[in-house]
């Protein structure tokens, strides 16, 4: 399985973009700047219906647009599957699969299974909670068809019961008699909802981390030495759930009266104090905390091997050759590392990697090498305009081109790769 074109229209940085690709290695060579980690990030979106780069869409799209379009042709096992996945600035994200109806989002996530790999992974063992989550968020849309739909209606939950938890936080003892009645039968209506789609959110994210323990563990093994043990254990906000992921109303009814216990606290901070937005993933390796003990190298061998789980597992449960992106790894590996990147990348139906400078360019035979600085918009006199994807997008480009951002002074913030 592999992407043999990948078409972008205001996505990050670039206002248009083709990319043929074939099986194997691909290398994305171009400094600082250029957009090369856009393109990969575009199949991770495309792929997880999400990115490690960012908790929303706006980023996503280019300054001055109203949408980004990602379209990719995929070629498996003699069939080829056009995607295509429409990210708004401002509203829902819609997809469609060889030119078909409209389609939601979670209907595209998983179809392009992919694993990046990136220089943020380090992050995992040392970083925020945050970080973590995030990981297992996208492990789910790989592996768990409807994960991403039940993530999507738990952050929509919780968004509203935090927002009548800050009004009540903000208006006091100011709110009315009458005022204050209709505003805690609404969050006695919100909680329900919420600790029933935390519950099942909880439940998946631990037989996620269930999945992947055993396989994390002896890729570390195999990386550090039989004589290493690392572990993974998933820790619920919702302590309730405990390790067996009890499923009966008991749990349910134990979780709310946590929420009722800590009800003042809630009102007070005007916020949500519990649930899967502060869930955990802990590493341990050798008995200890790796957060605490590991050391640097330590810690990105315990993000490779979970990255390498994730890629095991999907293989497993799919039958399928997820895409493999390493973003911009090799300058942050020392040589050791690198060498077992790169023997794992020689058995991959598809890699991509970004790397900005020529001296962390790695030596594999057959690699197809492109400079991203030479990528521009296809001209209505190239053969490849007659792509039906890529004529929809030039038509759409001539039609937004007047409105168009001018992004001469360089793409924001985090875009800068």
């Amino acid at each position: 399985m592999h992407i043999s074109r990948l078409v972008l229209d205001h996505f990050r940085s670039w206002e248009h973009c083709v990319l043929d690709l074939e099986p194997g290695v691909t290398i994305l060579e171009g400094r600082n700047g250029l957009g090369k980690t856009n393109l990969v990030e575009a199949i991770e979106v495309l792929s997880t219906g999400g990115s490690h780069r960012t908790s929303s869409s706006l980023p996503l799209v280019e300054r001055g647009q109203s949408k980004a379009t990602i379209r990719a042709r995929l070629e498996q096992d003699g069939t080829t599957t056009d995607y295509e996945l429409t990210i708004a600035a401002k509203g829902a994200n819609r997809g469609r699969i060889n030119g078909g109806p409209s389609l939601y989002q979670r209907d595209l996530v998983g179809r392009v299974p992919s694993v990046t790999f990136s220089p943020e992974d380090q992050l995992m063992v040392s970083g925020e909670p945050a970080a973590r989550r995030a990981v297992l968020d996208q492990a789910g849309s790989q592996l768990d068809d409807d994960y991403f739909q039940v993530r999507q209606d738990f952050r929509h939950v919780a968004r509203q019961r935090a927002a009548l938890l800050k009004q009540l936080s903000q208006a006091g003892h100011d709110i009315s008699g009458d005022g204050r009645d209709a505003a805690l039968s609404g969050l006695e209506v919100w909680t329900g909802q919420f600790i029933q789609t935390g519950l099942d959110l909880s439940r998946r994210r631990a037989a996620l981390v269930e999945a992947l323990g055993q396989p994390f563990s002896d890729l570390y093994g195999r990386l550090a030495g039989p004589d290493q043990d690392a572990r993974l254990t998933y820790r619920p906000s919702l302590e309730e759930i405990g390790p067996d992921r009890q499923t009966g109303p008991e749990v349910a009814e134990a979780v709310s009266r946590h929420f009722q216990r800590i009800y003042p606290g809630e009102v007070a901070r005007g916020t949500n104090l519990i649930g899967p937005q502060r869930d955990d993933l802990a590493f341990t390796l050798n008995g200890m905390p790796a957060r605490e003990f590991a050391s640097n190298g330590e810690m990105w061998t315990l993000a490779l091997a979970l990255r390498l789980a994730l890629l095991q597992v999907v293989k497993d449960r799919r039958c399928l050759e997820p895409i493999v992106i390493l973003d911009d790894v090799f300058a942050q590996l020392d040589r050791g590392r690198r060498d077992q990147i790169l023997d794992f990348a020689r058995q991959q139906d598809q890699v991509l990697i970004t790397v900005a400078a020529d001296s962390d360019i790695p030596s594999l035979q057959g690699a197809r090498l492109v400079d991203v600085s030479g990528l521009r918009p296809v001209q209505p006199s190239d053969p490849a305009a007659q792509d039906p994807a890529i004529a929809s997008a030039m038509q759409d480009l001539r039609r937004t081109r007047g409105t168009a951002h001018d992004d001469s002074d360089g793409p924001e913030g985090n875009d800068q790769s």
